[in-house]
């Protein structure tokens, strides 16, 4: 489940990235930040509806 954490801190991350990218008009960084954004946060929101939150055994 540790996996999970550090993929929803890389969503968060690039959803920052994403707004950065569009405020400097970069579109290759926007594109690519934006696919990041929806990859791994599709990839975190899945889990935790599959699986539940992540606790610490």
């Amino acid at each position: 489940m540790g996996l999970v954490i550090i993929f929803a801190l890389v969503t968060l991350l690039a959803g920052y990235a994403s707004y950065t990218s569009l405020k400097n008009k970069n579109l290759l960084g926007l594109f690519f930040a934006l696919g990041t954004f929806v990859v791994f946060g599709w990839f975190s929101i899945m889990t935790v509806i599959h699986h539940g939150f992540p606790t610490a055994h």
